[in-house]
């Protein structure tokens, strides 16, 4: 899958484009050894996921309406809403999570010793890697180099992506058991769902990160530990820096939830999240916004306010 060729043809090569997800080739160099979704150099037209940089894809669907759909697919522009969740949503991001910590994440990790995952279409995924290949998880199903599998333990998932089962012992300590048996149930309604989350959450960090341009942002990036796409941005040495980032639910959030997590602890009414020491918003408090994408973040962006006071 080249996202960033389909997006290119489907303008019929008009504007140079720049997508969310990871396109061919492979970056075999440091220290990303991926592609960035918002890098140079440009052409003189320019079409974007983010405000700012050369047109908008959002801006030219509404120019162009035959391209909404196209765009909405891939969180690019025409924002579809964020939907309450199917009641099978906790197990199946269980074990999707268990997925990206022992299998893609693995994937990765054996390639080039990196961990940091992508969104890609209706899910997650590596970057490419190597000579060309990607392990990424569709609609709850596992595409091992563009061939869909419906693995039912994660035994069968390493073995069908070719890698090794679970990262190495000193890389991180998993969140979810590493048992080739473990069987991975996935229900396509609560997939989809996870799915859109991540879609959602790479447009609003990307537009955070372009934004966040003279705070040295880093990646948005996909962690398989934690499953929580995310990006530090702030002057670390006053003590204003953060992560920034969009958690599917844990232990002690069943539902999704948009969060800062400062480096240094902070006090004070924003940061009342007492399960990590920040500040969070409710997967509840966006479905009921008129606008999630703005309010997402206004989040955000109150965080940067409240550590740069």
């Amino acid at each position: 899958m080249n996202a960033r060729r389909e997006a290119w043809e489907l303008l019929g090569g008009e504007y140079d484009v720049r997508v969310l997800e990871p396109s061919p080739p492979a970056v075999m160099v440091p220290p990303w050894f991926a592609d960035d979704p918002l890098a140079g150099p440009y052409g003189v037209r320019l079409v974007t996921p983010v405000s700012g940089l050369g047109r908008s894809w959002d801006e030219l669907t509404r120019e162009r309406p035959g391209l909404a759909g196209f765009c909405a697919d891939r969180w690019l522009g025409a924002w579809r809403r964020l939907a309450p969740l199917p009641r099978a949503f906790v197990a199946t991001r269980r074990s999707l999570h268990a997925l990206a910590e022992h299998v893609v994440g693995a994937a990765r990790y054996a390639a080039n010793g990196k961990i940091g995952l992508r969104y890609t279409r209706h899910g997650f995924g590596t970057p490419y890697f190597g000579t060309g290949r990607q392990i990424r998880v569709e609609d709850g199903r596992l595409v091992v180099d563009g061939t869909s599998h419906t693995p039912a333990t994660l035994g069968e998932a390493a073995m069908l992506a070719g890698v090794p089962l679970g990262m190495p012992p000193d890389v991180y300590s998993p969140s979810t058991p590493a048992a080739p048996d473990t069987h991975l149930p996935v229900n396509p309604a609560a997939a989809e769902a996870l799915g859109a989350w991540f879609g959602f959450a790479w447009s609003v960090l990307e537009q955070l990160r372009f934004d966040g341009r003279p705070l040295a942002p880093g990646r948005v990036q996909l962690w398989p530990e934690h499953f929580d796409p995310a990006l530090d941005l702030g002057e670390e040495s006053a003590g204003r820096r953060a992560s920034y980032g969009a958690s599917p639910g844990d232990d002690a959030h069943p539902e999704p939830y948009l969060y800062v997590s400062p480096w240094q602890r902070r006090s004070g009414a924003f940061w009342a999240d007492a399960t990590f020491g920040g500040a969070s918003l409710t997967y509840g408090a966006l479905l009921a916004a008129d606008d999630q994408r703005q309010t997402a973040l206004a989040f955000f962006r109150q965080g940067l306010e409240e550590l740069n006071s």
